[in-house]
């Protein structure tokens, strides 16, 4: 089940990482025919692949067929997240969202929209699956239930997202400039990633406990049971609850919530009657386990861990991939747009980025608290034997080997090797103790090195520097590639050497584009500047300044090319013009006026004290 959280991130990252192209890859009705055609075909092969495993049911043993079932079910995610990503890459379908107003001011309903898209292959897969599953498992589960049991539990993890990105649009829509700017900000951005994370975190479980249809549990003997179970170890919470998942078919029982205003405990119908009470008391235990060592709180900064990683790691994947020459070479050959190459490569790598990450590093920490949790049985009781024979009772009921593999937990066969191990020696709760804080000890540290080093890739002078570097290549690449013709190109390029002050450079790369475009009113607009301003005398020439900063407002009115000839207009001594030429240009800003305002303050005290060649 937890895999699919996995699969839905997955479909997210290739959605949010895709740039889409200006032109569509097909026409419509071309794309139309192929969207339903691989749904159709993806439709008979997930259909045929479970009958075939569902007909097995009367010649195979119960281990094969559950082997079969689970490979089959991971095939068929992964080819739903290939089939979706032929719909963002190949088929290029959100091209077609492009100019509608709801979607352009609100992307995130365009991105729930797909993410719909997303669900329902999935639901294709669990649908076929179903006739399997009741073969295999004696489930009476109706395949309505069976799909809705699946969406529901895997549908939330997308909540931080939506809410995160839902009231972003939001903030971004609404006719104020602080906050946008705020937002548009690397800290602010920061600050508000973190508030939110916390916030849905905090708030989260009353939401996902609605929408799981739980309900509490009637007072009763188990309820009173799990109370006093809950007093003795001093867990507050706000409710115990009946966990729907599967019908409540499923032995299994959870705990969320950081803070005990809401926090839920979740039990199945199925834990309470099947399980003995010694064994439910022994299921509350280990989740009251992950309570009292913060294994919630941890997960938490395992996401952040994530977001450090990723934000360091982000720009050195983009230069491996521009400077990857031989990549390009080989992928232009076949015809394919550069936007989607470019952006095909950058998901791939984010999207194998976050496997490794938790598959390796957030499964590590899983797989260890699971068996910390395990373990805390023994400080609520002296012995973990009713939890030995639940998990023996979790093996008969489900038909799972107890050697199953699961990259989130131990197998039940390796669960109970190591409670095993622990009731003849209740040292081995303390080895596994130490492990697990040396281990977040390691990550705690090898997290702020990682963070450091991005720091100092995005911010610092190194970093400075890769990006310069990086946005030549690319620029030169782009030039060699037939835009020898291209004024735009070595327009970029002479803003690039300007920002780094290679004068000569910057003054042969504007000279060029303005032979190639002598009206291009960026480039008129850059190269005044820089004659202008320069801090180097010999590159300052402020008559041909003035002469291109005109040119360029006879073209186009705005805030920054008028400020532009203000400033030409001022080292040229015209200091009159020059403040009319601020005001003009302060009355057209909509943002960043303070800057507007500074140079218009600037030029109006020139009048006063005029400036001396």
């Amino acid at each position: 089940m937890f895999g699919n959280f996995i699969y839905f991130i997955v479909a997210l990252l290739i959605y949010s990482t895709y740039q889409p192209s200006e032109q569509t890859n097909f026409a419509p009705l071309d794309t139309l025919i192929y969207f339903f055609s691989l749904i159709l075909l993806f439709f008979i092969f997930s259909r045929r692949q479970f009958t075939r495993i569902a007909h097995m049911s009367a010649t195979h043993s119960h281990d094969v067929l559950d082997q079969q079932f689970s490979s089959a079910q991971t095939r068929q995610s992964v080819l739903a997240i290939a089939l979706f990503a032929v719909d963002i890459y190949g088929l290029n379908l959100s091209s077609y969202f492009t100019g509608i107003w709801l979607f352009e001011a609100i992307p995130t309903l365009q991105a729930l929209l797909f993410m719909a898209l997303f669900v329902g292959y999935l639901a294709i897969v669990w649908s076929n699956a179903h006739v399997a599953y009741r073969h295999i498992y004696g489930a009476d589960l109706t395949r309505q239930a069976y799909v809705a049991s699946n969406i529901a539990f895997s549908v939330p993890v997308l909540l931080p997202w939506l809410l995160l990105s839902g009231i972003a649009d939001l903030i971004l829509a609404l006719p104020f400039d602080l906050p946008r700017e705020v937002l548009r900000s690397p800290e602010g951005e920061t600050a508000y990633f973190l508030f939110f994370l916390f916030a849905v975190a905090v708030i989260g479980p009353l939401i996902i406990q609605k929408f799981w249809r739980c309900r509490p549990l009637e007072a009763g003997y188990h309820r009173q049971r799990i109370e006093a179970l809950c007093r003795r170890a001093d867990l507050k919470y706000a409710d115990i609850m009946y966990w729907p998942i599967f019908g409540g078919r499923m032995i299994t029982a959870g705990v969320m919530g950081l803070v005990s205003r809401f926090r839920y405990i979740l039990v199945t119908d199925a834990l309470l009657r099947i399980l003995s009470p010694e064994e439910v008391d022994a299921v509350i235990a280990h989740e009251i386990g992950h309570v009292k060592k913060h294994h919630l709180l941890f997960y938490l900064f395992f996401f952040i861990g994530y977001m450090v990683i990723a934000y360091a790691t982000f720009d050195l994947i983009v230069y491996l991939i521009i400077f990857s020459e031989p990549i390009y070479r080989f992928v232009f050959m076949t015809g394919i747009s550069r936007t989607t190459v470019t952006t095909g490569l950058l998901s791939l790598a984010i999207i194998f980025n976050f496997l490794v990450y938790f598959r390796f590093i957030f499964g590590y920490f899983m797989r260890n608290f699971e068996r910390q949790a395990d373990a805390s049985v023994y400080g609520l009781f002296a012995s973990a034997a009713p939890l030995i024979s639940t998990f023996e009772k979790i093996v008969a009921v489900s038909g799972h080997s107890p050697d199953k593999p699961n990259w989130h937990h131990f197998s039940i066969g390796q669960r109970v090797d190591f409670l095993n191990r622990c009731e003849a020696d209740r040292t081995w709760v303390r080895r596994h103790d130490r492990k697990v804080r040396v281990s977040i000890a390691i990550y705690v540290a090898t997290m702020v090195v990682v963070g450091v080093a991005g720091y100092q890739l995005n911010f610092g002078q190194t970093g400075r520097q890769l990006n310069e570097k990086f946005f030549e290549t690319a620029i030169l690449n782009e030039i060699s590639r037939n835009g020898e013709s291209n004024a735009g190109l070595y327009g970029m390029l002479g803003d690039l050497y300007l920002g780094r002050s290679s004068f000569s450079q910057a003054v042969a790369a504007y000279q060029t584009a303005l032979d190639l475009d002598p009206h291009s009113t960026i480039v008129l607009n850059n190269y005044a500047w820089l004659l202008a301003t320069c801090e180097d005398p010999a590159y300052r020439n402020p008559e041909q300044a003035l002469d291109l900063s005109r040119k360029a407002a006879a073209i186009e009115q705005s805030p920054y090319i008028l400020d532009t000839l203000a400033e030409s207009l001022y080292v040229n001594g015209r200091i009159t013009e020059a403040v009319e030429a601020a005001t003009s240009a302060l009355e057209l800003a909509k943002t960043n006026r303070a800057y507007y305002n500074g140079q218009l303050e600037k030029f109006q005290a020139a009048r006063v004290n005029p400036i001396i060649e």
